[in-house]
């Protein structure tokens, strides 16, 4: 079987490395908020090439403690878009505030900037962008229109990290900015971790505070805080994989290429890359088709494992039963239709070619 992601293999790379870095932190006796904490938030600062980093816990808290940061509270709106993975709105409605869902650009996937203006209201506070699937959103027009309402900009690069857009890199391109480093992320950690970055001082220093419980300094709180703290063993871990990211993401890049230019199956819609190469780093290849399930069924029996994200819309989850009635069509395309297929750094070229081979010979019928 040909695994969608190969978290074992990916993570052997670095195995020695790993090991010292844990032995390190073993033998330093301090594993809260120590060096390797500090050492990872200015490299991946300068990486991002913002002011400043700050290590938390993982990105869902990321997204809330910018949200948190910057007084956005109940009855304010939080333009986000409608098919995105539902961390995103979580972090939103988490603490009162309203997401508002605008429908996403039917090619990229990502926030369709045309779409914008209409929700905007008296009561917007902020634009969350979400850099979907690894392809940064088209920010030029997104930050017009937050500058003419005044509103903040808050990136999700759950998916992005490396990305590239107009010279800069993704978590340099707004206010401020949320990183996972799930495992399965083009950087990932052996657990959960997340990064805020930005280049705003005084929302830094709060967030500083608002990650330790609202405490600037030991047993004193200037807010009524969070326990979200990137952990002292994941840093080093995050650090030494950060050296090959670039690396990587080629590497996924080449993949993403050669399935562009391989795959020749009418049945199967392509995804759209609307900017530069280095504008997406692939964190999934996203394939649309008409009848999914006989096409996983169809790729599974040719030994490839397929994944789904996300089978269903944010509108239409349980959790969020008061939107039941509403409708964002092309959302519910999207969601209906997508296949993520195989992609990653220590994807060799044969199963790269297999792949091809079997989606090529692929009908529906």
């Amino acid at each position: 079987m040909i695994q969608f992601l190969d978290l074992k293999k990916i993570n052997l790379r670095h195995e020695k490395a790993i090991q010292e870095s844990v032995s390190q932190v073993l033998n330093s006796g301090w594993y809260i908020l120590g060096e390797q904490v500090k050492d990872f938030e200015q490299e991946f600062s300068r990486y991002c090439g913002t002011q400043y980093c700050l290590g938390v816990a993982n990105g869902l808290d990321a997204l809330e403690l910018i949200i948190r940061a910057y007084d956005i509270g109940p009855g304010d709106e939080v333009i986000v878009p409608s098919n995105t993975y539902i961390a995103s709105i979580l972090s939103i409605s988490s603490n009162g505030s309203v997401p508002v869902l605008v429908e996403p650009d039917a090619r990229t996937y990502n926030l369709d900037p045309a779409k914008i203006e209409e929700k905007i209201t008296p009561n917007t506070r902020a634009i969350m962008v979400v850099h979907l699937y690894g392809q940064v959103c088209n920010m030029k027009p997104i930050l017009q229109l937050a500058a003419k309402y005044n509103l903040k900009v808050i990136e999700d690069c759950a998916q992005s990290h490396g990305a590239i857009y107009d010279h800069k890199k993704a978590g340099n391109l707004g206010d401020a900015a949320a990183f996972s480093f799930y495992p399965g992320k083009n950087l990932g950690a052996l657990g959960d971790a997340g990064a805020i970055t930005t280049n705003d001082e005084s929302l830094y220093q709060k967030l500083f505070a608002l990650r330790n419980y609202g405490s600037h300094r030991k047993y004193e709180n200037l807010y009524k805080g969070y326990n979200s703290r990137l952990d002292e063993l994941q840093a080093p871990i995050l650090k030494e994989k950060l050296k090959y990211l670039d690396e990587d993401n080629n590497y996924r890049r080449n993949i993403a290429e050669y399935y562009m230019n391989s795959i020749k199956n009418p049945h199967i819609k392509l995804p759209y890359v609307e900017g530069k190469p280095e504008s997406h780093v692939w964190h999934v290849f996203v394939v649309q088709v008409e009848d999914r399930s006989y096409f996983m069924k169809y790729m599974s029996d040719n030994e490839i494992q397929t994944i789904i994200h996300y089978p269903i819309p944010p509108h239409k989850q349980k959790a969020y039963s008061e939107w039941e009635d509403q409708v964002y069509p092309i959302s519910e395309q999207i969601h209906k239709h997508i296949v993520s297929i195989p992609i990653s750094p220590v994807m060799p070229q044969e199963e790269v070619t297999k792949v091809v081979e079997v989606i090529n010979e692929y009908r529906p019928y």
